[in-house]
């Protein structure tokens, strides 16, 4: 899925500023299909509204500049539907952790330790977020099975990393090194 495909899945669930589509990917129920920054969200925007699959209108706001609010067109559903027809890109999966397991030999046990806690810390949270997705009521059927599916993915790294862990710390140094910070 590319940024152009993500501004229409959120526009296509209904209005949207290019601010609330960034929201939405970055912590919100869009934030685990596609890393989108303002920079390609706003060019892809008016690249869609030049093409006719979206329009905008200006918004004043009291005290505040005006919004530039964006909705999809009948066009912009349809290349929407198309654009998910085609051949699905490969996952990306991206982890600062795994970066840092990956180097586990020049860092010192104890702070392997800590940072195999803090991600675990941080899975909780992910999970939590989807509970919480799926507790607010909002859940179609479809969004029910993309929660499971994250759930299921967050469980078994989870249970992964609780599994071996000791192994991760094991490969790590014992002593502090110059080298590495804390």
């Amino acid at each position: 899925m590319n940024v152009r495909t993500l501004c229409l899945s959120v526009l296509y669930e209904g209005e949207a500023t290019g601010y609330d589509i960034r929201r939405m990917a970055s912590e919100g129920e869009f934030a685990y299909f596609v890393e989108a920054s303002f920079g390609s969200i706003y060019p892809a925007l008016a690249k869609l509204e030049e093409d006719g699959l979206v329009t905008s209108r200006i918004v004043p706001q009291d005290g505040k500049p005006a919004r530039k609010v964006y909705s999809i067109t009948d066009t912009g559903r349809e290349a929407f539907a198309e654009d998910l027809s085609g051949p699905i890109g490969e996952d990306v999966f991206r982890s600062p952790f795994l970066l840092l397991a990956r180097f586990v030999s020049i860092l010192p046990q104890n702070l392997v330790a800590q940072r195999a806690e803090e991600h675990l810390e941080r899975i909780a949270k992910d999970r939590q977020r989807l509970e919480q997705g799926e507790a607010d009521g909002n859940c179609s059927p479809a969004d029910c099975w993309v929660i499971n599916y994250g759930r299921a993915v967050l469980d078994v790294a989870e249970r992964y990393l609780r599994t071996h862990m000791h192994e991760l710390i094991t490969l790590s140094r014992a002593e502090q090194r110059k080298d590495a910070a804390e």
